[in-house]
């Protein structure tokens, strides 16, 4: 820059100058304020508004039914994933996937020729159990009881001959004919014979009281243990034979022959699939809506009609992690074409009313605090807003409980997004045109 520019710039600033970027930038502001009292500028009060063209209807009373749908999974009516208690390989199969069996058919055989080897000297020691039994019930305990009768009796008649005896020493004695030495020897000859039936009745009362039960009790011990490892021997063997549960069909087999078979892990799996469950979860005030025997609409995937169905179970307790209530419906199933494990819709019918105002469920508004609310056409041919109180819907039509009178006319198409006092027309949805005619001949 000059000194000349420098001077020059200086000498306007010092007479106050503003610079010439900043005049202008004042005269188009100034220019701009000056158009807004143009006669032309100015919006006209008097021109006539948009039109937004809306359907419109008013409420309509008649009988409605509340329509519960929810999500299902097809399950068989009954099901058994059976598995061997015993590890052993697969000796033979009986079935194939796809077989339909019944209860106790044999399904499956395993290696059991140690379990029935076992199983057949289990066998022997338990008859020899019972020969052993009979034996001390039949023949030792009599034998044994009889003898200790036996020789009471013996030394019961032997006391009484020793006591006869002495009674009549002591008289001889008495008169002198015989000497004290014979009293004596009588005397001590009884101690014996009394010493003895003492003995031997001590011996029978034990043989009655204690012996012949203590004998019996032990034959009787030794035949139930045989007996216990009989049948457990048996029992195993029974294991290696797979015996199927339940009337159904064989929907899964892992294994081949050959191959052995895990205690615990499930080897054939049969599902009684002539009736199936689509079981769901629902609300809590939508599943007391609901009764077992109650009617339900089950939509499968593929195909086009809807297999009716019937509420078999609503639980009693709430499911505690989603606080929802489980729901059966029970489908026949008798020709297989529904699969285990297929998601279907189900559609229930609940609460219902038989004279109740509805309007289509199009023309409810929701709140961003969830409140309900409808716009109607006024009479000033301007929408407004008003809040509703609903009641039960059927999928289409909403019951209204409160907040309309019948000869509201409802805007059921088109409400979307119209501002309170939004000027409308009623006609059919695309007509755009304008026209202030907002009444008349458009209701539905």
């Amino acid at each position: 820059m000059s000194q000349w520019t420098r001077e020059g710039r200086g000498t306007r600033e010092s007479r106050g100058e503003a610079a010439p970027s900043f005049v202008l930038r004042w005269v188009v502001l100034g220019f701009a304020f000056s158009l807004m009292f143009l006669p032309g500028c100015r919006k006209d009060a008097g021109a006539p508004q948009i039109e937004v063209t809306v359907q419109a209807g008013r409420p309509e009373q008649g009988p409605i039914a509340a329509q519960i749908t929810a999500d299902a999974i097809l399950t068989p009516l009954a099901q058994a994933a059976i598995e061997p208690k015993i590890s052993a390989p697969v000796k033979k199969f009986y079935v194939q996937r796809g077989a339909r069996v019944k209860t106790g058919q044999l399904l499956a055989v395993l290696d059991n020729n140690d379990l029935t080897a076992a199983a057949l000297d289990n066998k022997g020691a338990y008859m020899a159990a019972q020969a052993a039994y009979a034996a001390a019930t039949k023949a030792q305990v009599p034998e044994d009881m009889l003898k200790a009768e036996s020789d009471f009796a013996e030394a019961q008649a032997n006391l009484e001959l020793n006591e006869s005896i002495v009674k009549s020493r002591k008289q001889l004695f008495q008169e002198g004919a015989i000497p004290g030495r014979d009293l004596d020897t009588a005397q001590a000859a009884l101690v014996q014979a009394q010493a003895a039936y003492n003995a031997a009745k001590t011996h029978l009362d034990s043989a009655r009281s204690v012996s012949r039960t203590a004998a019996l009790e032990t034959a009787q011990g030794q035949l139930t243990s045989a007996e216990g490892k009989y049948k457990g021997a048996e029992a195993q063997v029974n294991y290696s034979e797979i015996r199927s549960p339940i009337d159904g069909v064989v929907t899964d087999r892992p294994l081949f022959a050959g191959e052995t078979a895990a205690a615990g892990a499930p080897l054939i799996t049969v599902m009684e699939t002539s009736i199936l469950i689509a079981k769901t979860h629902i609300g809590q005030s939508l599943a007391q809506q609901l009764k077992v025997g109650s009617e339900a609409q089950v939509h499968v995937p593929g195909l086009t009609d809807p297999i009716t169905g019937k509420v078999s179970l609503i639980s009693p307790a709430l499911d505690p992690g989603s606080t929802t209530i489980e729901v059966w419906i029970k489908i026949e199933n008798k020709t297989g074409t529904l699969k285990v494990g297929t998601p279907v819709k189900i559609s229930l019918t609940g609460a219902s009313v038989l004279q109740a105002w509805k309007i289509p469920n199009s023309a409810v508004l929701t709140g961003e605090d969830g409140s309900k609310s409808v716009m109607v056409v006024g009479s000033d041919g301007a929408a407004h807003r008003k809040p509703v109180t609903l009641g039960i819907t059927d999928g289409e039509d909403v019951q209204v409980k409160s907040g309309l009178t019948p000869s509201d006319r409802v805007i059921t198409g088109g409400e979307y997004g119209l501002d309170e006092g939004t000027k409308v027309k009623v006609g059919p949805a695309g007509d755009d045109s304008n026209s202030s005619d907002a009444k008349g001949g458009g209701d539905q």
